[in-house]
């Protein structure tokens, strides 16, 4: 366990720009929407990002579990993991991003981007493809050498977009060629047997469902800054991410289950985070003195119980009843 986490710590570092990959320049204006967060101590700091991954994670895959519930004829069930989908991105992912800085302007956001995509191309999903082909996963390994190229292309149109941000007297304009073809997940168990590359694939998944949510963030930015071909580019960035790559590993790591089973695991993880996980990093937080990153770590733990009481209800509904429908 203790590999896996710094695993997807290495990777949503790498991500969330917060690993020393892609610099923004000195004086670029990061505290555009909120401070850079280097005022809070390296421990909240590291909590916070630690938190972002999560949600950010939840949030795609609730999404994921609300498709299952539709398939499933469960309307009242796939409405609850939407509408607590959309709280972990749109309020808790974004009230802790905007302690660290996360959002800064187009440009930063920009070169954040291109690190990332950076990273996953070159690195990361290059060295999961030849783990997987080492370990007979062939049809992972096509997988992450398939999304590896995809991503060496968003670097390019982010590129394209700097240039356009920075240098609009070179004529060049920000690239909205960017199609989204939704993939269905087929719930079941893993489609891979090997330990080593089943953990490359949750790691991945945290990953895509990390970069969606920046690309989101990123375009309410781009937006905000009457910037709408660019808000368009992160959109759709965003949603191939999530739908694309996201749903394909997915369905290779076994996430989506039959809804009963869906709701389990959202109970429990949602007890852990708002009876441990963030109760502790208030805690941490308030002995450091980051007093507004310890408010935001106990109103989120409160929510995460309350989800927590709203999946169970939901579950124990689904329990009384002799069909599958609402």
């Amino acid at each position: 366990m203790h590999s896996r986490r710094s695993a997807w710590r290495k990777t949503g570092a790498v991500i969330l720009g917060t690993a020393a990959i892609v610099a923004a320049p000195a004086g670029a204006a990061m505290a555009a929407t909120a401070p850079r967060g280097d005022d809070l101590s390296p421990a909240t700091r590291a909590h916070l990002n630690d938190a972002i991954q999560g949600e950010a994670f939840a949030s795609a895959k609730y999404r994921a579990y609300g498709e299952q519930a539709a398939q499933e004829g469960l309307p009242k069930v796939r409405e609850l993991f939407d509408r607590t989908a959309d709280t972990e991105l749109r309020e808790h992912l974004t009230e802790q991003a905007k302690l660290t800085g996360l959002v800064g302007d187009n440009a930063a956001n920009l070169r954040r981007s291109i690190g990332g995509e950076s990273y996953e191309t070159s690195k990361m999903y290059r060295d999961f493809a030849k783990q997987a082909k080492a370990d007979g996963e062939r049809k992972a390994a096509r997988l992450f050498t398939e999304i590896g190229r995809d991503e060496a292309g968003h670097r390019a149109r982010f590129a394209k977009a700097l240039k356009a941000v920075t240098a609009p007297a070179a004529g060049v304009t920000v690239p909205t060629d960017v199609t989204v073809k939704p993939v269905r997940i087929k719930a079941g168990p893993p489609q891979v047997s090997a330990r080593r590359t089943l953990e490359n694939l949750r790691t991945a998944l945290r990953g895509e469902a990390l970069a969606s949510a920046k690309y989101t963030l990123y375009a309410d930015r781009a937006r905000q800054t009457d910037q709408p071909e660019l808000a368009t580019l992160f959109d759709r960035t965003a949603g191939i991410e999530r739908t694309e790559h996201f749903a394909e590993q997915a369905e290779l790591a076994g996430l989506v289950r039959d809804t009963r089973t869906d709701l389990r695991t959202a109970v429990a993880g949602e007890k852990q985070e708002g009876e441990r996980m963030y109760p502790g990093y208030a805690r941490q937080a308030e002995a450091d003195g980051d007093r507004k990153a310890a408010e935001v770590f106990a109103d989120t733990a409160r929510d995460e119980l309350k989800h927590s009481a709203a999946f169970a209800d939901a579950l124990s509904g689904l329990q009384g009843q002799g069909s599958g429908t609402d």
